[in-house]
């Protein structure tokens, strides 16, 4: 059963890229989505909400979730690298993906996707330690770094993806691990 769960939403997304690739993800229906995945329209409520809560799914599944084995291994680096990977290896998809703005956009939906992932890494890295500040809490913590990867992810994908995974990630190691008057200076 989880086995054909799994399968029709990967045809769903799979669908639902395609089309993204050939017009504004906005004027996507639901029903262009279930006849390109060869479905039909209920089995799409059956999975998903709604076509942004499926962009959701695409992100967590096919891009971070790949990610997460290298992340609590500790290799994050490369972790940084797959994701960029993955991202540009669907270039014009995420390159309309991105233009999504207002309630639903792009970039709330992979703040919050990042977020959720950094929890699930300090949660579980982070028992029996004693706190370095009581504001320093694991949701500031995953916050703040979800929102710079968020900025970086966004402003890599609007650029057009000019510089490879492993330059951009050298670029978001640069920038996370100076101070800001380091990198101030620097420039």
């Amino acid at each position: 059963m989880a086995a054909q769960k799994e399968h029709v939403d990967r045809l769903l997304a799979e669908g639902f890229k395609e089309l993204a690739c050939q017009q504004s993800i906005e004027k996507i229906t639901i029903k262009a989505i279930t006849d390109k995945a060869g479905v039909i329209r209920p089995t799409f409520y059956n999975h998903f909400q709604d076509k942004y809560e499926l962009l959701e799914w695409i992100i967590r599944m096919q891009v971070l979730e790949p990610a997460k084995p290298l992340i609590f291994a500790g290799m994050v680096d490369e972790a940084l690298i797959l994701i960029f990977t993955t991202v540009q290896k669907e270039k014009a998809f995420y390159e309309k993906a991105v233009r999504l703005e207002g309630q639903n956009s792009f970039e709330a939906i992979i703040r919050k996707c990042i977020e959720d992932v950094l929890l699930e890494v300090i949660h579980s890295n982070s028992r029996n330690r004693k706190k370095v500040h009581p504001w320093l809490t694991a949701e500031h913590v995953a916050q703040y770094y979800a929102q710079s990867m968020c900025f970086v992810v966004v402003s890599w994908i609007r650029s057009g993806m000019a510089v490879g995974p492993k330059e951009i990630t050298d670029i978001y190691n640069y920038m996370i691990t100076r101070s800001m008057s380091q990198v101030i200076e620097e420039l």
